[in-house]
Order: C-alpha cells, then structure tokens, then sequence
C-alpha cells in the first residue's frame, strides 16, 4: 500500500485511458508526478499464506509496487486490521494504458471493487471476495482458502469456491499478455461509494517492504523471500513465509471446484489450502467422539506432511529446470506433471477423509458397564 504523496504513476490522461470506471482511490489523482512506466511488472509469485494473527484481520494478498530509485519490489501478503467492522478490502492493481502501466490503489469498502481481474488467491480469485464475510460485528472466515487455526477461531466455515476460468499468474491489466477483465456494474458501484484508503499500518507495510533490498525484482528475481507475513511491517517473524516459485503468466493453475459437477485442480501442491485441523462430529458419546477426533487429527497431520513433502519436491523441480538450458527444459511437461501429482494427491486425500467418515459412522457403540453386567446375569 502506498501514501499518496509517493504514487508513482503514468499522467492523469495515461489513467483515465485505461477506459475503466474506477481508478482506486479518487484523491490521488491530484498527486500524480509524471513517471511513464513501460516496464509491465512481474507474474505473481507462488507462495503460501501465513496462519492469521488476530481474529477480524482481513487478508490483503501481495503485489508488485515500484518506486523511482529501485523499480519493481514485492509488498508481501499480510493479515491486517479493517479501519471499521464490516469494511472488506479492494486490493490494488495494475493497469495498461497509452504507452504505460498505472497503479490504481487499493482501499476498504462494504463491498469489494474491481481489482482488475487478477487472481491473487487466497479468496481473490479476480473478482470478489470468497475468504470470509461479516455478520454482525464478528468476521466468519472461509477455511476453503483462508489459513485459520480452527482450535482458536471458531468463526469459520467451509465453502469450496466455484471457479470455472483458467486463473494464470499474470500481475495486470490491460495490454500485451493482460487480464482481459472490466469491471461490472457493481464493481463500478462499489467504486463510487464511500470507501477509505489503506491503514497507516499498511502504508508502514509498504514503507518496510521498499527498504528491504531483498524485496527487489531485480534481486529475488520475482521469487521473494519474504512473500507472506502474519503481520503487517513483520519482515523479521518468525511466521513470515517464503515464496516456493517464480509466478509464470504463461503456466496455468486452476482453482479446486467441489460444486458445479466440473473439477478442476491446480497445478502445484502450494495452490491447494493447508490440511486444517476439523472438529469430528459429535456422536453424543464422548469416549466416541475422543476416538473418532484423535483418528481425523491422525489423518489430517498425516496429509498436511504430504502436501508439504510434494510441494518441497515441486519447487525443487522448479530450482531444477531453471539451472538448465532454455532449449532443454520442457516446461509444459513440466506443469502437467505436476499438474496430475497434485490432483492425484487432492483425490486420494478426499478419499481418505471420506473412508474414515464412513468407518466412524459405521462404528458399534461400546457397551457400558450396565450393559456388561446384564448380559452375565
């Protein structure tokens, strides 16, 4: 997120030649200093999101910012405080016009606006927002695509989201390889309604992640090293989470679909959610249910250890072919590979919990000591 003081965008005339009906927050446009970037900035990185922090905090997924002096640089992905209960968050993006690439800022509303088309993730999916939602004065989390500690947070549900697009990591709009997206009419809507401009935590986000040389493009050679953090201006926590691959606008990665009848799975290990922990369900026997719920946490640690193990020999491959020659790297192959390892996985898994869910229903109840003592009378 950035001050407006610092924007640093193509003239007033490059933006509205955008041809889009929102460009972030109005009061920057009287702030512009006339800086032409040609430069589109890079695909999206391949990361993980941190568990989050502090129930009500909002994920605000990472982007590429650029600054005069050192060019493009990453702002991770954090959880952050809403300025208000029931505000949600328009991420920024990037955006193609006359000769040059504009940022159009981000900023909080009851709904969420257009953000360009870009697929950043985790509940993001290039329109809307599939993480969570508010009701009343608490926020209920969508454990589908947000990373949440159920045992702590109890204001969760499950909704696998319905994404029938192709989702590539392309970073922007507009222009030679760009999304294609134009906002509708609510989108337009929510960009007319009263809304609020990034936190001062957020902007201190920014600020720390500008001053962080490691955060350069040109340095992490978009596969930054801190690609997540739990906090806002976290750099050095010790939840902060790498990035696992360089984004590709080329590659790409399809969302899990649970509900349409038409599934599609990503292609990497690192796109699919964290194996949370789930309450088993409740048998009204307690010694069942302790039983049935030390066998599901079993089961679920068991897979979070594969999809790691996978996404580890994934990126390695990944470390692999970009040691290689261009000519001799197939990377098509590559993804399809990884591709069907990650389908494979997300089946069998889906598998398993359903197998254990029937052998747990299907159990005989224990008899009681008063059950015992009438059978030997």
């Amino acid at each position: 997120m950035r001050q407006t003081s610092r924007s640093l965008l193509v003239p007033a005339a490059c933006a509205l030649g955008l041809g889009l009906a929102m460009i972030a927050v109005p009061e920057y446009a009287a702030a512009q200093i006339g800086v032409s970037i040609t430069l589109a900035p890079p695909a999206l990185p391949v990361y993980e999101q941190p568990v989050l922090a502090e129930e009500g905090w909002i994920w605000a997924p990472g982007y590429w910012d650029y600054s005069q002096d050192g060019g493009y640089f990453w702002v991770p992905g954090t959880w952050v405080q809403p300025p208000e209960v029931g505000l949600l968050w328009t991420p920024g993006y990037w955006g193609w016009g006359n000769g040059g690439y504009a940022f159009n800022e981000g900023y909080w509303g009851p709904t969420v606006g257009f953000y360009g088309g870009i697929a950043y993730g985790f509940g993001y999916p290039g329109s809307g927002y599939s993480g969570g939602h508010w009701q009343g004065q608490q926020f209920y989390y969508n454990t589908a695509v947000s990373n949440v500690n159920v045992t702590n947070i109890h204001n969760t549900y499950t909704q696998t989201v319905v994404n029938n697009t192709t989702i590539n990591r392309v970073s922007f709009n507009g222009g030679a390889g760009g999304s294609t997206a134009r906002p509708t009419a609510s989108e337009q809507a929510a960009a007319r309604a009263p809304h609020q401009p990034a936190t001062a935590l957020q902007m201190q986000h920014r600020q720390a992640a500008m001053a962080n040389h490691s955060l350069s493009a040109s340095v992490n050679h978009g596969k930054p090293e801190i690609a997540a953090t739990p906090r806002p201006a976290a750099l050095n926590d010790p939840g902060v989470l790498k990035a696992t691959s360089a984004g590709s606008s080329q590659v790409a990665s399809k969302a899990l679909v649970a509900e349409s009848g038409q599934k599609h799975f990503p292609v990497h290990a690192a796109d699919l959610p964290p194996v949370a922990h789930q309450a088993a369900p409740s048998t009204g026997n307690a010694d069942r249910d302790k039983v049935n719920q030390q066998e599901l946490d079993t089961l679920n640690d068991s897979q979070e250890k594969q999809r790691q193990a996978l996404q580890q020999k994934q990126a390695a491959d990944h470390a692999s072919a970009a040691q290689q020659p261009a000519s001799s790297v197939n990377d098509k192959a590559l993804e399809q590979k990884h591709q069907a390892q990650t389908q494979a996985l997300a089946q069998r898994h889906t598998t398993e919990q359903k197998t254990l869910q029937v052998t747990q229903a299907h159990r005989p109840e224990a008899k009681g000591p008063a059950d015992a003592a009438h059978h030997t009378s």
